[in-house]
């Protein structure tokens, strides 16, 4: 069964992640950036990003942005 489109965005966010290309303390792109980058709605933005979360990989400062989290 073919991944949703939420899963193959946080998968290469993931990734970004993992490699270093987005260190800890990194800001990610808005909503909107990504959307526009990756061709695809906000709704699959938004579900990429809770995985993300609940797997400790970022954090969300309120009315500042998504960050990449330490690692612990």
């Amino acid at each position: 069964m073919p991944k949703q489109q939420y899963q193959v965005l946080a998968d290469e966010l993931k990734s970004k992640i993992d490699s270093g290309e987005w260190p800890p303390g990194t800001k990610l792109p808005s909503r909107a950036q990504l959307c526009k980058e990756y061709g695809v709605s906000d709704t699959v933005v938004g579900k990429a990003m809770m995985i993300l979360r609940a797997t400790g990989l970022t954090e969300t400062l309120e009315g500042v942005g998504v960050f990449v989290a330490e690692r612990t």
